[in-house]
């Protein structure tokens, strides 16, 4: 709990969501360490960051017109000290990468967390520090554990290769890959898919990750 005297922690809540966004709100709001704001888009977060950035701010993935994803990286590009924990439904690997690497600290399912520990995470991450829910940490351990144990070496990669997946890895579409690097979309395909058949990887967030561990890409 926060000390007597110390200032209270500055959430925002972000959900399209209403009626679970209200039932998170009536919790959180009773805590007295925590000052809370609720909106439901992405556009309204950005509003209010840029107007009083927020100590936390919970983000859904999913939500119409931006992304939590989008929202994330827009964020931190604006105030890089708040933290952000995704509480979403989605257990896809790809959108908890995606958000560790568009700067959030936590990643909560709505289904597996109660509102206590919704609280606490807030605090932790209020502190500086991480946490993932247990699902989703066991399915990113599984996920480095078979990149660790891929036989091939990014040698076997062209030079145009290289310079592909490193765009990949800064989570760049095949449309921006293409304008990037003056070839077609349908280039970039091409050339995604023998990357992936040359690494024997199955996905292109897979790929993305070996790039990251392998140290292929400096400011990722």
């Amino acid at each position: 709990m926060v000390t007597s005297g110390a200032a209270r922690i500055r959430v925002l809540l972000v959900d399209d969501q209403e009626l679970f966004r209200r039932g998170v709100s009536m919790v959180l709001s009773a805590d007295p360490d925590l000052d809370l704001v609720e909106v439901g888009s992405g556009d309204e977060a950005l509003e209010q960051v840029a107007e009083n950035p927020p100590d936390v701010v919970l983000l859904d993935v999913r939500m119409p017109e931006r992304s939590g994803v989008e929202v994330c990286a827009a964020i931190k590009a604006v105030s890089p000290t708040t933290g952000i924990i995704m509480l979403t439904a989605s257990d896809e690997e790809s959108d908890l990468y995606e958000s560790i690497k568009g700067g959030a600290s936590g990643y909560l399912l709505k289904d597996g967390s109660t509102y206590d520990q919704v609280g606490e995470a807030v605090r932790l991450v209020a502190s500086g520090q991480s946490l993932i829910s247990p699902t989703m940490a066991t399915k990113l351990l599984d996920e480095f554990v078979q990149i660790s144990r891929t036989p091939a070496p990014a040698a076997s990669l062209t030079a145009r290769e290289l310079q592909v997946l490193r765009h990949v890895a800064k989570g760049f579409s095949n449309r921006e890959i293409a304008g990037e690097l003056f070839i077609s979309e349908n280039t970039v395909k091409n050339h995604i898919r023998n990357i992936l058949e040359k690494l024997q990887m199955k996905s292109r967030m897979e790929a993305a990750m070996y790039a990251v561990r392998s140290r292929l890409v400096d400011d990722v």
